[in-house]
């Protein structure tokens, strides 16, 4: 029983040394700590954090939420980076885009080449005079010789009577209006 005793009277200081080193101080602030801790517990029950700790966990998992949290930095890094007079400039052309969206909508010759560029036949032309304009700059035909004959063998040419004759058509439809 010596040694039951003599763990007693030992457990008995520890509890006399612990209640004396108990300042109200240190009490205080124990006290304080659990009221928050238990404050901070109700929270987390009322907002069912619960179920939102399944979902962390499995982001932590799959590397999604260190993955979000550097998108996260390259944000902010962006945001530190632009200054203010990046967004002067930026407000600037915002503002000039939005005078000429404004000077292209009033132009009633815009609506008219729209209107045009909408028929078929003017599709048409376009793409034929494009892709003439590409043959002639592809083909490297050596020059003619000149002279009269020259040119009376280029005017027996059927394909220049008929360049020449939508030239003439040409020329006189922009006479005409």
């Amino acid at each position: 029983m010596s040694e039951l005793q003599s763990m007693q009277t030992e457990a008995e200081r520890i509890f006399e040394s612990a209640a004396d080193a108990l300042s109200d101080d240190i009490v205080g602030r124990l006290g304080s700590t659990m009221g928050d801790g238990l404050m901070l517990l109700d929270q987390v029950s009322r907002s069912n954090l619960d179920k939102a700790i399944p979902l962390i966990d499995h982001l932590v998992e799959t590397g999604d939420l260190e993955r979000a949290a550097n998108l996260v930095r390259v944000l902010g890094s962006a945001g530190d980076a632009i200054s203010d007079d990046i967004v002067g400039r930026l407000g600037e052309m915002a503002n000039s885009l939005m005078i000429i969206a404004d000077r292209i909508s009033r132009n009633e010759n815009i609506h008219k080449l729209l209107d045009l560029l909408e028929r078929d036949y003017m599709i048409e032309m376009l793409t034929s005079m494009c892709e003439a304009a590409a043959s002639a700059k592809a083909s490297h035909d050596a020059p003619s010789s000149g002279g009269m004959m020259g040119l009376l063998k280029t005017m027996k040419d059927p394909e220049v009577q008929q360049a020449l004759q939508f030239m003439s058509k040409f020329s006189a439809g922009f006479k005409n209006s």
